[in-house]
């Protein structure tokens, strides 16, 4: 799912790659980036302070009137642990050698912290929500937050690259905050009275396998070849970019029978004065290759560059390119990229470029209209001073096979479908930092893999509780709402059976809890604006688990599905005020399944049962709920909340 902010920074570079730390170590101890003015600190628990300075250098932490000291150790970091503090504040938090205070943050809070992560409808923006309404309203100095920079990085980083800014919610800054987020925080800051902190880590299009720990996915079947590849990477760049595009033209031959003879496309000294000038617009491309264009099509151009130039080349920076492609500079394989919205940014190893003349190739495969002849302007060769070298061109190509869409699978350190680098670069660094609870919105990424998803959802919740030493830590999941052409015929779904593994995940875990959404989803748009409810619904959520109230956990669960008589009984638990049914006498979106051919069946609601009339029939073995992409339903409860999309067997 594409991101909400700028996605220019998708590549990943290696950590030699990266430059030095946000800051330079020096005999002055310095915090943790995400330790800046107007943060708030987790209450009621041990406080965990952090940072760096010369090895060897005596640290002492201040908070109000409590201090503790610390010994920086020999890789020059340093913690120190505060005593618990209740609500409170502002405090000035302060970081010393001896007497001498080297860094001091003002405005510090003492209250409730939430991490907010996922994809992009977690990202999704408070100014694109529905009811801005709320915005000219929003002015809460002890309701504030944080948004953690994209950063993907090949191992656990000690740092973020710079401070984050912590703020408060006003008119003009709560349109920047995630949007879920923030509606969970300004409705528990209504009941809970306690300042409260958001700091939102997420990134859109991502899948659930970048956010856990390598450790942690290593736990789960399937990864361990790509987690070798990352841990490669991290060690050396290069050998992994070359191993990787060694493994993709096997692929490729594999796959295309003119792979083989395409491989002399890619060097510098090919020919390539026959092929076709790309045009200025993409309509200028003549008709009948318009219509040839699903598939593989090669592109190359050329570019003079000065010895200083190529001393001080960085990146090659080519923008999204249609939906798949391999990267070539000089015959060398540079990268590859497997989503159409993703820019593509390639570190260019030493030695790769020369004075003079340089050739980039590039194989993409996509659909007809798409990426691949359109804006060439943005194409650089990226300088360390900042400046770029444009690629200008001319560029040409040539029509290959007409394979459908087809891939050879992305580097495991490929952004959005890497595996652990977003856990490296964006939970790592900013744990063990104190936390009340955990709200999580993904999902849409990782349709199609359900079978994997519900122990890679477990795993995830393990690992943060871990990172974070907060062993029961309340975990909300946002389960999947509907998105997509809706369903005249019963069919397999894949978001349905996502939203299945979420609920399983969480059904498992005494500490976590399940807001369902299916009854505001949009089916025309991936991200739908109407968060507010969804807010409310985490934060009833929290009220119940992470704060203790009376209350139930979760709307209408389906318990189990009995045969009696003709029909089949389907019961509910987690009922307030008994099931009721909008717009129509009848429940609609169950479905009768014998084996895997299922049909719809209407229900009754009766109480906290919903009967589905002449449903037992002796080749009857399930029934489902809303399981399609985008259902229709109509079943709710008393408090208003929507009955869970489930798939049960009838006993």
């Amino acid at each position: 799912m594409r991101s909400i902010r700028a996605l220019a920074g998708c590549a990943l570079s290696a950590s030699l790659l990266w430059g030095m730390p946000a800051h330079a170590q020096s005999a002055a101890p310095v915090l943790a980036n995400i330790f800046a003015d107007h943060a708030v600190l987790q209450r009621d628990r041990p406080i965990a302070i952090w940072g760096s300075a010369a090895p060897g250098t005596p640290v002492t932490v201040k908070l109000g009137d409590r201090s503790v000291t610390a010994q920086t150790g020999s890789d020059g970091k340093w913690r120190a642990t505060l005593p618990a503090m209740p609500a409170g504040g502002p405090y000035v938090l302060e970081v010393g050698s001896g007497t001498t205070a080297a860094q001091r943050l003002s405005d510090v809070m003492v209250g409730d912290v939430f991490l907010c992560g996922g994809q992009s409808n977690m990202e999704f923006q408070v100014k694109h929500a529905t009811g801005l309404e709320v915005i000219p309203s929003a002015n809460d100095a002890s309701l504030r937050f944080t948004t953690i920079a994209d950063s993907s990085k090949t191992a656990p980083a000690a740092d973020l690259a710079k401070r984050v800014d912590w703020r408060s919610v006003t008119p003009e800054t709560v349109g920047d905050a995630s949007a879920v987020c923030y509606f969970m925080a300004r409705s528990l800051r209504g009941t809970e009275k306690v300042p409260m902190g958001i700091i939102a880590s997420e990134w859109g299009g991502t899948r659930i396998e970048s956010w856990i720990s390598a450790p942690a996915l290593a736990t789960q079947p399937g990864f361990a070849d790509g987690l070798n590849a990352v841990a490669l990477y991290d060690r050396d760049p290069a050998a992994a970019t070359a191993a990787d595009g060694t493994r993709r033209e096997k692929a490729w031959e594999a796959l295309d029978p003119a792979a083989k003879a395409e491989r002399a496309f890619r060097n510098a000294n090919y020919d390539d004065r026959k092929w076709t000038t790309v045009p200025a617009q993409y309509e200028q491309l003549p008709a009948a290759d318009r219509d040839r264009l699903g598939g593989v099509v090669w592109l190359r151009t050329t570019v003079d560059l000065t010895p200083a130039q190529v001393a001080a080349a960085q990146t090659l920076r080519l923008g999204p390119i249609g939906r798949y492609d391999e990267t070539y500079v000089n015959g060398r394989f540079v990268g590859g990229g497997s989503v159409d919205w993703a820019w593509r940014n390639y570190a260019i190893p030493a030695a790769m470029l020369r004075a003079g003349r340089n050739v980039i190739a590039i194989r993409t495969v996509g659909p007809k209209q798409d990426g691949r002849f359109t804006d060439m302007s943005i194409r650089t060769i990226g300088l360390a001073d900042g400046t770029a070298v444009p690629l200008s061109g001319p560029w040409r190509y040539r029509i290959g096979s007409a394979l459908k869409d087809v891939s050879v699978g992305p580097a495991p350190w490929d952004v959005p479908n890497s595996l652990t680098t977003l856990y490296n670069g964006m939970i790592a660094p900013i744990a063990p930092y104190g936390l009340k609870l955990a709200a999580w919105y993904q999902g849409e990424s990782n349709t199609g893999q359900a079978a994997a998803y519900r122990g890679l959802m477990s795993t995830l919740m393990a690992d943060w509780r871990r990172a974070f030493a907060a062993p029961d830590l309340p975990f909300f999941v946002v389960q999947l709402t509907s998105y997509g052409k809706p369903a005249t015929a019963p069919r397999d779904s894949g978001w349905a059976a996502l939203r299945q593994s979420q609920a399983q995940a969480v059904a498992a875990d005494a500490h976590a809890g399940l807001a369902v959404t299916i009854d505001v989803g949009d089916r025309f748009d991936i991200h739908p604006a109407q968060k507010t409810v969804i807010g409310e619904r985490l934060a009833r959520l929290a009220r119940v688990v992470a704060y203790g109230q009376p209350g139930l956990r979760s709307g209408p669960e389906a318990a189990e599905a009995v045969r009696q008589g003709d029909d089949v009984v389907v019961r509910f638990r987690n009922v307030t005020g008994g099931l009721q049914r909008y717009g129509g006498a009848g429940a609609i979106g169950f479905e009768r399944c014998a084996g895997t051919t299922c049909s719809f069946v209407d229900g009754r609601v009766e109480g906290d049962m919903v009967v589905l009339p002449g449903a037992n029939r002796p080749e009857v073995t399930a029934v489902r709920y809303a399981w399609a992409d985008a259902p229709f339903v109509n079943l709710f409860d008393g408090a208003d909340l929507p009955a869970a999309p489930f798939e049960l067997p009838v006993r």
